[in-house]
Parts: structure tokens; sequence; C-alpha cells
């Protein structure tokens, strides 16, 4: 039994697909299929029920897979304990980010991080949060940057600042006259959406469970609609599709084309989201936390963001 095929099995595990495992594991597939069937063979169980495309995890597999992940994370704090005794700061870090953060916090935490910890590059993987909780509990991913409510067993977190969300409008639309935005408002406008998946739409749905729902009212019909990034978004507002909802960090220091688009703000108590980092108990370089949660408050969020300590 090897660690690589601990990693393999934890792979199919994952994606439920010989295929996209082995992709994931940079192997060719049948390599991938002789290291499963030969610890099967050596464990003298099945783990995995093969089907035309499909791959089903059995039970003792089930308990075998949960174990192998255990067992690669102590192997990776053995490594990272080894460096631990050189520098903390010093080795790559595998950092996760959600989609919705990482395109206007990144470009401003990267240098920072760069200038205060110069022989730590970075491994960046941009993803859905439900995807990066499950690399980061493999052992895949060493940090997270997410939205919370986040909550992971064996996992910590750390809250870094909150930002309100915002409306964003073209320009010459009826809500620019007024100066700030409440709920049942939002229900009654052509919204624009992240699709499924996002913690983002579903925070704003939260806010506003009826922006979800076609609105019939004084006779007119509302439609929510749904784009595939907030930078898509913003742009279909730009052409007049809609309004969405921003968190403010996207809006903040952004060129708004004036003659395109609007931004106001929410009624308060304004909506908002706590932004955090997370990462396994096991983890041993404590110091890269400290250093990503300072690197972070030196960024230049905007007036309307909330530090948190």
């Amino acid at each position: 039994m090897t660690l690589n095929e601990l990693r393999y099995i934890v792979a199919v595990a994952r994606e439920r697909h010989f295929g996209r495992a082995a992709e994931g594991c940079h192997i060719s597939q049948p390599s991938l299929s002789i290291a499963v069937r030969k610890l099967e063979e050596e464990l003298g169980v099945i783990l995995f029920e093969r089907g035309s495309g499909e791959v089903t995890i059995t039970p003792v597999g089930q308990r075998i897979v949960e174990q192998a992940r255990r067992v690669l994370d102590e192997a990776a704090t053995v490594r990272q304990i080894a460096a631990q005794g050189q520098d903390e700061l010093a080795g790559m870090l595998r950092l996760g980010v959600i989609y919705t953060i990482g395109p206007y916090l990144l470009p401003h935490l990267i240098p920072r991080l760069h200038r205060r910890a110069p022989d730590m590059p970075l491994q960046i993987e941009e993803n859905y949060t439900a995807v990066l909780s499950e690399r980061l509990k493999d052992g895949e991913l060493d940090v997270l940057i997410l939205s919370l409510p986040f909550e992971e067993s064996g996992v910590l977190t750390k809250a870094v600042y909150e930002e309100p969300f915002v409306v964003l409008m073209p320009t010459g639309h009826s809500l620019e006259r007024v100066a700030s935005i409440d709920a049942p408002t939002l229900a009654q406008q052509d919204l624009l959406l992240l699709g499924p998946g996002h913690c983002f739409r579903d925070q704003v749905l939260r806010f506003c469970p009826e922006c979800n729902r076609v609105n019939t009212a004084l006779g007119t019909m509302r439609r929510t609609l749904e784009g595939s990034s907030l930078e898509t978004i913003r742009l279909m507002v730009a052409t007049g599709v809609g309004i969405t909802v921003l968190p403010y960090t996207s809006v903040s220091g952004y060129a708004h084309a004036g003659d395109l688009l609007s931004v106001r703000p929410f009624v308060e108590p304004a909506p908002a989201r706590v932004v955090a980092l997370a990462w396994r108990k096991s983890f041993p370089r404590g110091a890269v936390i400290s250093l990503l949660t300072a690197a972070i408050h030196a960024c230049p969020l905007g007036a309307a963001v909330k530090l948190l300590q």
C-alpha cells in the first residue's frame, strides 16, 4: 500500500469517475485503474462498484477512503513540520479562493504577500465553496478564502473582513433617483443573479427570497436571470438587461464607466457577507494565517469594508 494508491482512491471517491480522477492525479486512466485494483486485491475488499460511466463507492470503501484522507493529511503534516523547522513562510502555499472573491482581492493581495514572504510561491485555485472544501479536507489545499458561514469538522476559520452588498444598475434606470434600496424594491426589478452553486447567490436570496420568484404584482412580469460570473453580469447590466447585487469589493475602486453603470447602497441595515480564512486544524504553519490576515488588511478594500481582528 502506497500514499499514491491512497491518493487515487480518494480521487475516485470524490469524482465518482475513473477518467476524471486520473486527470486530476495527472496519470493515465489505465494506470489509475490498475493501481486501484491492486489495492483492492491487497486489502481483499471491493472499494468501488464499476458501472457504465458510473462509479459507486461500497460501504467498506467509504470507511477506507475516510481513513485514507486522514493518512494523507498526516503525511502532508509531516512534510510541513519539516519545512516549519526551516521557515513557515518558505515553501509552496496552496490557496483556494471562491469565484466572487478572487478577482477583486487577489490582484491586491498577491504583491503584498510576495513582498512579505518572497520564498512562499502560491498555487491558486478558484472554485465553488463545496469543491474547495473537499480539496481542503483531502489535503490538496492548505488555506481557503471564502464567505461565512462555513462549518466543517476538523477545520478552523478566522473572519478577516465584512463587506456590504450594493445594487448595480444601468445609467438612466428609475432607481437612480433613490438614495438607497430595500428588499421589496429589489424584488420588483428584473434581477440578474449568479447560477446555482455560488454561495453569493444564496446570500442574496436569503436577504430577498422574493427575488427568486416570478412576480406578477401590478400586472407586470419580473424576471430573475442568471450569469456565469460577476463580470459577465456586470456587462449584461451595462446593456440594460436588468440590475444586479454585487459585493462591495467588486465595485470599489472600479472605473464604473459612468455613462453606463450606477451604484446604489441598500437601506440600513444593509445585507453583507463576512470573508474568512479556513484551514485544517492540523495545518502546522500558523505564521501563514497571521501573514494572510495582515496582508488582506493592508489591501485597499474600500471605505465601506469593516476589517475584523
